[in-house]
């Protein structure tokens, strides 16, 4: 067992400063060492708890180590983790199939991380346009959102209009257009004849929680049939539970042509994600123009499969639903004169505050001094994204902190 102190240093002091020396500083971290997690609540290395509220951006929504999903993950590792897809395994098959009959969607593509999904959707997006539509090459266009975060790539960024993702990265690749979020006319106005798709999240998580109008979604499934161009929805995020639906989409009762996940996927375990897709988008995929050596490897599938069944048989959208609404009414009834606005659906919720009550993270760092781990974004608003296994209890004590640290 790790002694609690290193000479006069803490042993969190001791690892923060050796991240510090020897990493990368493209995080800026709340400084506590977690070495355990279980359920809603992690443990540092000094034996610390603490309730996670932000649940690795819903990668946790299962909650940290979910017992079903760790013996998934330890018994596939026991046989067999790759193969690369030179050659086929017996996870993969009935995880395509799983996925395809849970979402409603005809064809699922497999990769790792949520940008690579991303990316995939992009890939399929163009060439989608090219094969079908008929846009002469290389001239098709994606129309984005303003405030987007779909991922990390230089191709990604490219789209983005934040400039810590943009910061001097470029040339960014060409090809998108960007407009207003929630704003359905400047749609209308980006989309030409050589639109490919419709690209944006059905809540901007990153950029606080943004909801936008409603109708919005509905508005762009109209304009992309109208136009004859695809709409496609970055759920990364948002899907698999966290707002109370499967999708946020549904909240709209809309479907997309496709739709990128991951994060949940995941079980927070191990790294997988997907684009699903109608067919006649999917099948511009042909062998050799598009792959990864570890997507659909039987480790991933493994883990996403038992994380699937949790998530459906211990009924963990529908609880986002109920505790959704509590939350919501819980931080609309606190007794502060900081906050300017609260966003939430389902198990997400943005806390705007005023510019008067200063930047989010000094209420971030008193709420780790009580117990609680949530994270700024965009200097004033605090986000909270619990695991999906959070009880009630432990749901209110929460915001009785927050109300605390806030008033």
């Amino acid at each position: 067992m790790r002694e609690a102190t290193t000479g006069t240093a803490t042993l969190s002091e001791t690892l923060i400063e050796q991240e510090e020396r020897w990493g990368a500083h493209n995080y800026h971290p709340l400084d506590v060492v977690c070495t355990k997690g279980e359920g809603v609540w992690l443990t540092d290395v000094e034996g610390r708890r603490y309730m996670d509220f932000l649940a690795a951006y819903s990668a946790v929504n299962q909650g940290h180590n979910h017992p079903r999903i760790v013996e998934a993950l330890v018994a596939q590792a026991r046989t067999l983790a790759l193969t690369s897809r030179a050659f086929r395994n017996d996870a993969f098959p009935p995880l395509l199939e799983k996925l395809c009959r849970l979402t409603g969607f005809d064809k699922a593509l497999l990769m790792n991380s949520g940008a690579e999904a991303v990316e995939t959707a992009l890939k399929a997006m163009r060439k989608w346009a090219y094969d079908v539509k008929g846009v002469p090459y290389p001239q098709a266009e994606i129309v984005v959102a303003e405030g987007n975060f779909h991922g990390r790539t230089t191709t990604i960024v490219g789209f983005s209009t934040d400039p810590d993702s943009t910061s001097r990265f470029g040339p960014f690749t060409p090809g998108f257009r960007i407009v207003p979020y929630g704003d359905l006319r400047a749609v209308e106005a980006a989309i030409g004849p050589s639109t490919a798709a419709i690209f944006v999240e059905p809540i901007q998580g990153e950029a606080g929680v943004l909801i936008p109008p409603a109708g919005y979604l509905r508005g762009l499934r109209d304009l992309a049939d109208r136009h004859r161009c695809l709409l496609v929805l970055d759920e990364v995020q948002s899907g698999l539970g966290r707002t109370g639906k499967l999708f946020a989409f549904e909240h709209e009762g809309i479907r997309p042509d496709g739709v990128t996940i991951g994060k949940a996927l995941s079980g927070g375990l191990y790294p997988v994600s997907a684009f699903l897709a109608s067919k006649a988008v999917m099948d511009v995929f042909t062998p050799g123009i598009h792959g990864s050596t570890y997507g659909g490897n039987p480790l991933a599938c493994a883990v996403a499969s038992a994380a699937l069944d949790v998530l459906v048989e211990e009924k963990l959208v529908e609880r986002a639903a109920t505790l959704g609404a509590h939350l919501e009414a819980r931080l609309r009834g606190m007794k502060t004169e900081k906050v300017e606005e609260v966003r939430v659906r389902g198990l997400w919720a943005g806390v705007q505050l005023r510019e008067s009550a200063g930047p989010a993270r000094p209420y971030c760092l008193a709420l780790k001094e009580r117990g609680m781990l949530c994270k700024d974004t965009h200097a004033q608003t605090i986000r909270l994204a619990p695991p999906l296994v959070i009880a009630r209890e432990e749901l209110d004590w929460a915001v009785d902190q927050l109300e605390a640290v806030l008033a």
